[in-house]
């Protein structure tokens, strides 16, 4: 991309088509500071047999977290888990491509960044027939926490779906506070563990679209953001946004990590000094 407006273009282009009867694009949003960053799972990031690890971390986070109360399904505890920095299987995203640029251009500026725009009503015609249910019965784009509790109650039985290739699904969260809100976030889950969204992209590329985002156009696109009011003081309502914003406006040019290198995130205030992590 050599602009802010060829960028804008682009964007427009990849979301002209759409799905009959739905007025809105089908495309979610990731937004990677330092095109170097991975699309990778905090859990993967564990390394080891990490896998083996993932119920006893969901498990023992509902127990000790519990009077949270997100919700009744095991989505609603993961999605609560992945907003609080819970090493799990889920990515960041969002539906909106600024939101998603705001971490793309906050941090590392003299590095190429990176948007990543994904079709989510075409990937979910790759489901399983039995989890393509409840999307078609309510004639929805994404699955709720309800629906995807309603096709696999628990992680295990969401897995034993997978057939002979791997899978991807997106779900909102629910609205567990005002970030989650204000950044139009969507979650992904991968039908195994050790399935990687890196994998699933590099196996359907027709399905995605990446613009690479020089330093040059990160500064302008930075500042069309800023002027429109896309900054941390509205994505991450109150002292740690104020201050992340207070950050980076104090130190332009110099902010190298913190909370911008994925788009559309729900997590906590440090989560973006990892690579490849959005934050929010």
């Amino acid at each position: 991309m050599s602009s802010w407006r060829e960028l804008d273009d682009a964007i427009c282009e990849a979301s002209g088509s759409r799905r009959p009867g739905l007025a809105h694009s089908t495309l979610v949003f990731r937004g990677l500071a330092k095109s170097s960053f991975s699309h990778v799972s905090s859990l993967a990031r564990l390394e080891g047999d990490y896998a083996a690890l993932e119920p006893h971390l969901v498990r023992n986070f509902r127990k000790y977290a519990y009077r949270a109360i997100p919700g009744p399904t095991v989505w609603d505890w993961l999605a609560l888990g992945q907003h609080h920095g819970l090493p799990t299987r889920l990515l960041d995203w969002t539906f909106s491509p600024l939101v998603a640029l705001h971490f793309t251009t906050a941090s590392w500026p003299e590095e190429d960044g990176t948007l990543l725009a994904v079709d989510c009503d075409r990937t979910h015609r790759l489901l399983p027939e039995s989890l393509r249910a409840p999307l078609e019965r309510e004639g929805a784009l994404v699955f709720t926490t309800e629906m995807l509790g309603e096709a696999a109650r628990d992680l295990a039985s969401f897995d034993r779906l997978t057939t002979d290739q791997p899978f991807l699904a997106f779900f909102e969260p629910p609205s567990l506070d005002e970030r989650v809100v204000n950044q139009s976030s969507v979650l992904s889950a991968t039908s195994r563990p050790t399935f990687q969204v890196e994998q699933w992209l590099g196996e359907h590329p027709r399905l995605c679209r990446g613009w690479t985002v020089p330093p040059r156009v990160k500064a302008e696109i930075r500042e069309r953001l800023d002027q429109a009011g896309v900054t941390e003081r509205m994505l991450l309502p109150g002292l740690d946004g104020l201050a992340a914003w207070l950050r980076r406006y104090y130190t332009p040019g110099t902010i190298e990590q913190g909370e911008a290198d994925g788009g559309g995130s729900m997590g906590g205030r440090d989560r973006g000094q990892e690579e490849g992590r959005m934050t929010a």
